[in-house]
């Protein structure tokens, strides 16, 4: 709707070539088959057009997934490394540090530690990140979701500022967002919900407990586990992240069912 109106106007005074998908809203085809929660199509035309790269918004533009020239998703992940990276390169990322949730990938903690700025973990939603931010400083923060947060721009997570601050480093660096991108290793993460009768159960159940314990000591520091019931459902939910994505499997799914049979009343598709 707004995005898909403003976003034009905003790209081709930087001097960019603008295709619009979906810009006739008409109230009732908000993210239908489109945006940033079905960019296939955005991918694929992408690639038709020979595009530099791909934006894709939500239904009120706070969010926002990219689309590299290649066709590859480039999530809020990665969209953080890039912008935060450039940032501190050009000594704009106040404070050295960003904020994420703890949905983060491992890669965007082990990229950023790399380059020695300061990963701050919350909880998932993202007004706990800009809680996080006004109490500890910095300027960057957000969600793997694509809902970030330029705190030197705005007060709150806006799609366009974060095209544009996208944008910006793809123009400053001449490089493609495919290369940019491939700056943060990308680990395979895997999520199974549980269905609970008691999710709070999770925090006192010992067998759960030690599950949990044994699940991270099958990964041998080459991954995490995490574990943390749903804020909305009677769900627990069971995430894993591994480099070797067949053992993660085996861990994620071996932990899963142990909280199903100790806490639930079965798995549920994640």
């Amino acid at each position: 709707g707004a995005a898909s109106n403003i976003a034009p106007r905003l790209f081709t005074d930087l001097g960019a070539t603008v295709t619009v998908l979906h810009g006739e809203p008409n109230g009732l085809n908000i993210n239908d088959q489109c945006g940033s929660t079905y960019p296939d199509e955005l991918q694929q035309e992408v690639r038709l057009r020979g595009a530099d790269l791909g934006l894709a918004f939500d239904g009120d533009a706070d969010r926002l997934i990219a689309v590299d020239e290649q066709g590859n998703i480039v999530d809020g992940d990665k969209m953080m490394v890039i912008c935060g990276l450039h940032r501190k390169q050009k000594g704009m990322l106040d404070g050295n540090k960003v904020t994420v949730t703890v949905m983060s990938n491992l890669g965007l903690k082990e990229a950023f530690e790399k380059s020695g700025i300061t990963v701050q973990e919350t909880k998932v939603g993202d007004r706990y990140i800009m809680e996080e931010m006004r109490r500890n400083g910095g300027v960057l923060g957000g969600e793997q979701s694509g809902h970030i947060i330029f705190l030197d721009r705005t007060t709150t997570g806006d799609g366009l500022i974060t095209a544009l601050e996208l944008l910006r480093v793809v123009q400053e660096t001449g490089q493609p967002l495919s290369r940019l991108s491939a700056q943060m290793r990308c680990f395979p993460q895997l999520l199974v919900n549980v269905r609970v009768e008691n999710k709070e159960a999770l925090k006192t159940n010992q067998n759960v407990i030690d599950a949990i314990h044994h699940a991270e000591e099958q990964l041998q520091g080459q991954g995490r586990i995490l574990v943390r019931p749903s804020g909305t459902e009677p769900l627990v939910r069971v995430m894993g992240e591994a480099l070797d994505e067949h053992k993660l499997k085996d861990v994620v799914d071996e932990l899963a069912e142990v909280v199903a049979e100790k806490l639930g009343r079965g798995l549920v598709k994640s």
